[in-house]
């Protein structure tokens, strides 16, 4: 007790070294003087440490120090076993020993909230030895990680507080059938995830708080949790229809249910009960009334799959013929007759529902993850011609269709196999062998076995063959950049690099050769790559603006002569990637120089600069600041672009390095997407690829930064980091600012959280009236998700364009032909690449083609990382 007395300040009013502490005001001891059972030193006023002596109190039973300024380390309370009551919220403590509630078997009840400062923590599983807990409470206390799955072990915790923490994770199953009364889980920093059907269970609810996190699937019925009175699920990914049971309950007098995906009917609650609906979620009608008879067998058919969140974010409306997702109808927009799900990784079962939609003729639902059987009745549908259940999980009998239908089943391997069958192929009886064993079973295994053995020959050539293949393209590659290098210009050999195409207005149509121009001509446009035409700075090299004999404007980028081998890198990088797409939302990229160490690369030329330059250097540039419209415009362009490197070329790419200064403007504030040189090929399905890590740091998602390991889903917590620095004006990483406020995306998610301190946490300049608040505010909320820590909360950027093209007043071309068309950038891309450049050639008489139908170029190579705020831009800002 001298300790503790020592270890404060100012000392506790009563406390005094010259009297016997058990005398000391609001401390109590045993009968007999000896022991110290309580401290009470709630709103003392005092600050300074605790002892780590403070363990040898061996009879305390209560402990109680909320409500000071208390520092330091916490002291361990390891076998205290008479502790029965901890309180120690309201203070400054800064870090947890990992035993300091270590075999508390009386413990009953447990504050620490209110604990700002406190180094991250998680829930000690060794808890579940307090058998007799009550209470804990935890809220503001930086918890972190998930919550342990040992509730079974507390039949007496009435209340849980954990809110305002970075846990993570799904509600575990042990909180079913538990007697907790108060469940405070809300405005977790990152968001806890899965379901809450636990809840459907917890008998004895009286209030729940689960706003403010990442939930997601159906709101299970309560109709057993009658003693709920409060319930709040606003700001989640709820989906599904609001169970009529949750309506009923006889206690309940407030519900929110704002900003999530909700569906169905709108929800009717009575008089009494104050409801927080909003106009966020996805309801068929704006007020409550049955749904379109088609839309309520879609939204059971969604049911069976755990309504998706895809769904709930593209099934709007009561009308399911008006651009419903997956979902086609006939001539007169009144039935629906196509269902195409496949390839969407769902889970969850088959509806029966699907043969209540009579005009319904094909029904997708391939590569999937759907169990269960194929129910019966869609064998009934008058229509059917197509059905395609293949390559999911699915078991029980094959059902016989009418001729007419084509039905895909295969890649199910429990389809059609009884329990007595196992994985043996056939129904009844099979012949046996002398040994028991089934001989249908056993041609069945010798077949297979020939089969994989025939298939892995013919995959082992094929690779072999594409192997000796690739090596011999290689040679040529290298070969043929050796001779470009040699021959300071003119190449002793023809050089082309092959296209990708679609067939589609965003990108070119068929293979374009890559122009090439001479050093002398490049030396000429930019005045000898002069100072006064330098755009920019990389860790590629430097970028000068040139002007043609014609007045078209380029950017040339040039590579630094002591940086030949990560230039060639970047050098193949951004020539593989931009001559196999084209879209009016990525830079142009219009030929290239190799002329001895020199490496230069030609871009269409941006005249209003970076992003970046708007954002963050406005006041130095002397240039108007963007409005609101024109940052969402370019949010918007930005997606669109990087939608179509992602899913929309016949290769998809991951592009490693979007930032602001990467994002090019035109004169009429259009985007597009530069810096190709990190770029890598996406993986295939989930998959993710491992690399080097490269990028910006402030942009790198959470996954990559720690494994390497990368996928689309990296380019869109990069965009999520945009989109905040568009609303607030503030960059990814600001040492200019206090350390809790430098990390933007961090400071962010705390933000969001409250619609008042995002009002005052937007960038000033923009000054926003309601109507733009409303767009910001759903910016935001994109961005959030777009930052979320696991990479399967992140949406795909073709959902992305969806929240933001509403946002924006569409921009119609003339003509259609005309949305190909650069306004400011001087080039014609109604031209492929060879026009464009043989015009140029008319007009400087010196630049070459050069053709190879045989070559086309690609890129083994790592990407090295470049230094985190460098620019490498292909533009200039003229604010003139």
């Amino acid at each position: 007790m001298s300790k503790l007395l020592s270890s404060l300040s100012p000392p506790p009013t009563g406390w005094s070294s010259a009297t016997n502490f058990c005398n000391w005001t609001n401390v109590k001891c045993d009968p007999t003087n000896s022991f110290v059972t309580a401290i009470d030193l709630d709103s003392a006023a005092v600050s300074g440490t605790l002892p780590p002596e403070l363990n040898q109190l061996t009879q305390l039973q209560s402990l109680n120090l909320q409500k000071n300024s208390i520092t330091g380390t916490l002291p361990s309370f390891q076998n205290i076993t008479t502790l029965q009551q901890i309180l120690l919220d309201d203070n400054s403590f800064t870090s947890i020993p990992d035993n300091f509630l270590l075999g508390l078997t009386n413990l009953q009840t447990f504050s620490i909230s209110q604990n700002y400062k406190l180094s991250p923590w998680e829930i000690p599983n060794y808890l579940s030895e307090s058998t007799n807990l009550v209470n804990f409470f935890a809220s503001n206390s930086t918890l972190k990680g998930t919550i342990p799955d040992f509730f079974n072990f507390f039949p007496n915790l009435q209340n849980l507080r954990l809110s305002y923490n970075d846990l993570t994770g799904s509600l575990p199953g042990s909180l079913s059938g538990s007697e907790i009364q108060n469940l405070w889980l809300n405005n977790q920093i990152q968001g806890l995830s899965g379901t809450i059907n636990v809840l459907s269970n917890m008998t004895q609810l009286s209030q729940v708080w689960l706003h403010a996190n990442a939930f997601s699937g159906g709101i299970p019925d309560l109709s057993t949790c009658e003693n709920l009175f409060d319930l709040q699920l606003r700001d989640n990914k709820f989906t599904g229809i609001v169970p009529p049971s949750l309506m009923n309950l006889p206690n309940l007098v407030n519900i929110t249910m704002q900003n999530n995906r909700l569906q169905g009917p709108y929800p009717e609650f009575s008089s009494k009960v104050e409801a927080t609906i909003g106009i966020t979620n996805s309801f068929c009608l704006e007020k409550p009334g049955p749904c379109d008879p088609q839309v309520s067998l879609l939204l059971d058919i969604a049911g069976s799959l755990g309504y998706p969140l895809l769904l709930a974010d593209s099934w709007k409306g009561n009308n399911p013929c008006q651009n419903w997702r997956f979902v086609n109808c006939d001539s007169l927009g009144k039935n629906i007759t196509i269902v195409n799900m496949a390839r969407q990784g769902f889970s969850g079962t088959i509806s029966p529902s699907f043969a209540n939609l009579t005009s319904l003729r094909n029904l997708v639902l391939n590569d999937n993850k759907l169990s269960g059987s194929i129910p019966s009745v869609l064998t009934s549908l008058p229509q059917l011609q197509n059905l395609d259940v293949s390559n999911n999980n699915l078991s029980g009998e094959i059902l016989v269709f009418p001729a007419n239908v084509k039905f895909n089943y295969g890649g199910n391997s429990l389809l059609g196999k009884n329990e007595s069958q196992g994985c043996c192929d056939g129904a009844g009886a099979n012949p046996m062998n002398a040994d028991g064993s089934s001989s249908k079973a056993s041609s069945s295994i010798g077949m297979i076995v020939g089969v994989i053995l025939a298939v892995s020959i013919f995959v082992g050539v094929v690779m072999f063959v594409s192997y000796k293949v690739h090596l011999k393209r290689r040679g040529k590659i290298i070969g043929r950049v050796e001779g470009l290098e040699e021959g300071k210009g003119k190449p002793k050999t023809n050089f082309m690099i092959k296209t990708q195409s679609q067939n589609s207005g965003d990108h070119s149509q068929k293979g374009e050769s890559m122009n090439s121009f001479s050093i002398e001509i490049l030396r000429q446009v930019t005045n000898n790559f002069g100072e006064e035409n330098i755009l920019g700075r990389g860790g590629f090299g430097v970028v000068y603006k040139g002007v043609m004999v014609n007045g078209t404007k380029i950017a040339v980028k040039r590579m630094e002569s002591g940086a030949a081998t990560k230039g060639l890198k970047e050098f193949e990088s951004e020539i593989a990637v931009l001559t196999k797409v084209r879209h009016r939302h990525l830079v142009a990229l219009l030929g290239y120089c190799i002329n001895g160490n020199e490496r230069l690369l030609v871009y269409e030329y941006m005249p209003q600069g970076t992003l970046a330059q708007h954002l963050f250097e406005r006041q130095d540039l002397g240039c108007d600041s963007l409005s609101w419209k024109q940052r969402v415009t370019v949010a918007l362009d930005v997606a669109r672009g990087v939608e179509y490197l992602h899913s929309l070329a016949q290769q998809s790419f991951i592009h490693r390095d979007l930032k602001p200064s990467n994002i090019l403007l035109s004169d009429d504030m259009r985007a597009k997407v530069a810096d190709f040189g990190l770029v890598k090929n996406a993986p295939d399905g989930n998959c993710s690829v491992e690399t080097r890590l490269a990028g910006t740091f402030g942009y790198l998602a959470p996954e990559y930064a720690a494994t390497g390991r990368v996928t689309t889903k990296v380019d869109v917590y990069a965009f999520g980091v945009v989109l905040m620095e568009i609303i607030t004006g503030r960059k990814a990483l600001d040492e200019t600012m206090p350390y809790e406020k430098s990390h933007l995306v961090t400071w962010f998610r705390r933000v969001i959280v409250s619609k008042d301190n995002l009002k005052k946490s937007i960038d000033p300049i923009l000054e926003p009236d309601d109507a733009t608040y409303e767009s910001i505010c759903k910016v935001a909320e994109l961005a959030g998700h777009c930052t979320a820590r696991e990479p399967y909360q992140r949406p795909d950027m073709g959902h992305a364009v969806n929240v933001l093209g509403p946002l924006v007043e569409r921009w119609m071309p003339t003509r259609p032909e005309e949305e190909e068309a650069s306004s400011s950038s001087g080039i014609d891309l109604h031209m492929n690449l060879p026009q464009i450049l043989r015009r140029w050639q008319d007009d400087e008489g010196s630049s070459r083609m050069f053709y190879d139908d045989d070559l086309s170029f690609s890129t083994q190579s790592s990407i090295p990382s470049k230094p985190s705020g460098i620019k490498d831009s292909v533009s200039s800002m003229d604010c003139r």
